[in-house]
């Protein structure tokens, strides 16, 4: 058994190599694409609504309860970005019931592109709502001589990210596979179902994470602003 999907490779030719987390990051993205497109391409507003729609309704408004708990008002704007990520990490997992699938998110690059969308999204955001001078401001305060230590915060905060998803999915597939090696009748089954659940788990905390960094950082810079306009 395979424990990370960058040790399997479908095709090499000279520096082109085309590994399992290529090929299945591929796959999940052309899944969530697809069941996009046809879900929403018959969308009805009148009762009862198409099975699947009920159900993208129901996660796309738990998506935005979470958020507005963390970021009132904004929901709206955070919704497309958080949301993908969850779906993303969410459908790694749950494909990993199908045979010859292997979670992207088993691989270090995987999660490491995927926390490098938050450490982008933070300042896009911030700059977003206050404008790009009005966010970089914030890396100065309360003195200038902090700054090193808030770009720090930020490269050990993207690392921790990629770092935590990627050993919570390894951990779940390395017991997958001492188990099946033990006793491959009884515990493989359990332990699938097991590490189902945990990848739904580790997608919402993956989700969570990213809109709280994202919101305190927006709170912080909302707060400067007020205080600016105080002084003033």
């Amino acid at each position: 058994m395979e424990l990370t999907p960058d040790s399997i490779v479908y095709y090499r030719s000279g520096p082109l190599v085309l590994s399992a987390t290529l090929v299945l990051t591929w796959v999940v993205m052309a899944v969530l694409i697809l069941g996009s497109w046809l879900i929403t391409r018959r969308l009805s507003s009148e009762l009862p609504v198409p099975r699947w729609q009920g159900v993208l309704e129901i996660v796309v408004g738990g998506i935005r309860d979470q958020i507005r708990s963390l970021a009132p008002g904004a929901a709206e704007t955070y919704v497309p970005f958080v949301g993908s990520l969850f779906l993303f990490i969410s459908l790694s997992s749950l494909l990993s019931i199908v045979p010859g699938f292997h979670p992207p998110t088993g691989s270090l690059s995987t999660t490491s592109a995927l926390a490098l969308c938050v450490f982008v999204a933070v300042p896009f955001f911030g700059a977003l709502s206050l404008g790009l001078k009005g966010y970089l401001r914030h890396y100065l305060e309360p003195s200038p001589i902090l700054l090193p230590f808030h770009i720090l915060a930020e490269l050990t905060r993207t690392l921790a990210l990629a770092v935590r998803l990627f050993g919570n999915v390894m951990s779940g597939t390395f017991l997958v596979a001492v188990l099946l090696a033990v006793a491959p009748v009884f515990f493989p089954a359990v332990m699938s179902l097991l590490e189902l659940f945990l990848g739904q788990v580790q997608a919402y905390i993956f989700a969570v994470l990213s809109m709280v960094y994202i919101a305190a950082a927006a709170q912080a810079h909302e707060g400067l602003t007020k205080g600016d306009k105080q002084d003033g």
